[in-house]
């Protein structure tokens, strides 16, 4: 920054950084939920601890290998949301996940098995309500076995429905005549009943997986058509994670509005290449897949076979989504719509993206997490921070005078900076401010007042070569800012490897080092620089007394007169 220009161009230049103030701060009181606090971390805020129990089909004890891989897929997923403050850890057989806030659901979403299966839809009725009789059209190229509706429950006699049957077709060999209601008077045969005795937990479970197989994935149509009638979908699917890709099943729409009877799945969520949420054409909230190749070469097929009927995408045994096939031979990638909200797309398409969990899980215990430490902690931090800040404004005070008021003023440019960032981020990418955040939030700060030092000292290297301070100014900038750019990229450097490399906490202080050392370079030419430009025009600021540095100019005054003297002698 030459003395040769103008004395306009430091105003714009501080007017830039108001307008990057106003623009942070009217997106924090007038965007999002106007709340002008950053969020918090589990241990300042608190926050729910979900332990997750690990369930395989056999009841056996789940290895530590599939522990391992569960809790780094959980882990990708978390990193795919953000910087979120949550901690994934190995408790023996289970996994622990901690996430910041009340909410638990946060926890258990992440920890969804998401195994994905793309199924051919061969039959859809109506779910249990009070034991209802089934109605199973078939679309399609699947013969259909309409069942009329009548009004007697499930577990009435055999000799009492009524006469509704006259119109089912006479060719069906391979479908029993449809007298449905003896079917679900059959229903509570494959049902789990209790074993004799005291049966261990893991024992309950691998039956309930068991006896759920048989009713909802058998391969006899009669055995499908009971499943179906008896099918609720307000209770929690035992069948979850559990399912078997290669046999038929039976399941329940995602808005549990829906019983539909699906084929073999023909396509693996692992034939995945990435998933993304967007919105599509009609403004719904819809996640895109992109298949690899094998993948993509059998989606195609599975459009041409099934061109006008429906296939359903199941996650977890759920139907997310049953749409109709309008175009053949879609090779290479498809459209999963439903009725997703933004957050909820965005969830789905991190978990397909990241692969499913090579086990699945429920919820043992929920807990909450006290914040009576971290806020303790917090306290402390705070205090010996701001100690800190200001020792650092006392020596500059009492080391450059009033020149320490201009850094004062430009650290606390800096803070507002940050803090209004912080905020923001917390509601675009998750960032939850912890103790760790905190700690580089202060380092940030004190190297933003190390760039004042090396550009106070500049000038007092500018002075002793017997320079003004209006001249010493400008030319101690060009020479400080090289040193202080090397020194932030440095910082920025380390910053981002740390990022990348570290984990849990770690990442939070690398996240606010990195932030305050991108800011400190924005200070430093947007305030520090255009202050003291202003500055070194001032007739007050350049006394000795004001600036403080009337000690250097003295030396500089001797030295000169000391160079003088042998040159008046040798005359």
């Amino acid at each position: 920054m030459p003395p040769s220009q103008g004395s306009a161009h430091p105003f714009r230049l501080l007017g830039v950084y108001a307008a990057l103030l106003a623009v942070i701060y009217a997106l924090v009181f007038f965007t999002g939920d106007h709340s002008p606090t950053p969020k918090l971390g589990i241990d300042l805020q608190g926050g729910t601890r979900v332990t997750l129990t690990a369930r395989t089909p056999d009841g056996s004890k789940p290895s530590q290998d599939s522990l391992k891989k569960a809790q780094e897929i959980i882990e990708n997923r978390v990193n795919g949301l953000g910087v979120s403050g949550s901690e994934v850890v190995i408790d023996g057989d289970n996994l622990v996940i901690t996430v910041p806030g009340e909410d638990s659901q946060q926890a258990r979403a992440l920890a969804t098995t998401a195994k994905l299966y793309i199924r051919p839809v061969l039959a859809a009725d109506t779910p249990k309500t009070g034991g209802a009789a089934p109605q199973t059209p078939i679309p399609g190229d699947t013969p259909q076995t309409p069942a009329p509706e009548t009004p007697a429950p499930g577990e009435t006699p055999a000799e009492t429905p009524a006469p509704a049957d006259p119109n089912a077709p006479a060719g069906e060999a391979t479908t029993p005549a449809p007298q449905s209601r003896v079917f679900p008077a059959q229903a509570p045969t494959p049902t789990p009943t209790p074993a004799p005795g005291s049966p261990t937990a893991a024992e309950q479970q691998a039956k309930e997986i068991a006896d759920a197989k048989a009713l909802r994935q058998s391969t006899d149509q009669a055995v499908q058509q009971v499943a179906m009638a008896s099918m609720d979908c307000t209770v929690p699917d035992p069948l979850a994670g559990n399912d078997d890709p290669s046999l038929p099943l039976v399941a329940c729409s995602q808005d549990g509005l829906e019983v539909l009877l699906l084929g073999p799945s023909r396509i693996d969520g692992q034939e995945i290449a990435d998933a993304k949420a967007e919105r599509d054409q009609q403004y719904r909230n819809v996640v895109n897949i992109e298949f690899k190749s094998a993948g993509g070469d059998e989606f195609g097929r599975l459009t041409n076979e099934y061109y006008g009927k429906r296939i359903a995408f199941t996650l977890d045994t759920q139907v997310v989504s049953a749409p109709v096939v309008q175009a053949a031979g879609q090779f290479g990638g498809t459209t999963i719509s439903g009725n997703f909200t933004a957050d909820s797309a965005a969830e789905l398409a991190n978990t397909l993206k990241y692969g499913s969990l090579p086990l699945s899980f429920q919820t043992s215990e929920a807990e909450t997490v006290s914040a009576t430490l971290g806020l303790s902690s917090l306290k402390a931090g705070l205090l010996a921070g701001a100690v800190g800040l200001i020792a650092v404004l006392l020596y500059c005070l009492l080391v450059y005078r009033m020149l320490g008021l201009l850094a004062g003023f430009s650290l606390i440019a800096a803070g507002l900076a940050v803090y209004g960032i912080i905020v923001l981020l917390g509601r675009w990418i998750g960032f939850t401010l912890d103790l760790a955040g905190i700690a580089g939030l202060i380092i940030g700060i004190g190297l933003t007042a190390d760039s004042f030092v090396v550009f106070f000292e500049r000038i007092k290297d500018e002075m002793r070569e017997g320079r003004s301070f209006r001249s010493a100014v400008p030319r101690g900038w060009a020479r400080a800012q090289r040193t202080n750019l090397s020194g932030k990229t440095v910082s920025l450097i380390a910053s981002v490897v740390l990022y990348l490399l570290a984990a849990g906490q770690v990442k939070g202080f690398a996240f606010t080092l990195g932030v305050t050392t991108v800011l400190d370079v924005i200070v430093l030419y947007l305030v520090t620089a255009p202050l003291m430009m202003l500055a070194a025009r001032s007739p007050f600021w350049a006394k000795p007394s004001v600036n403080g540095l009337g000690s250097v100019q003295q030396i500089a005054r001797e030295r000169g007169a000391g160079q003088s003297r042998p040159k008046e002698m040798s005359r």
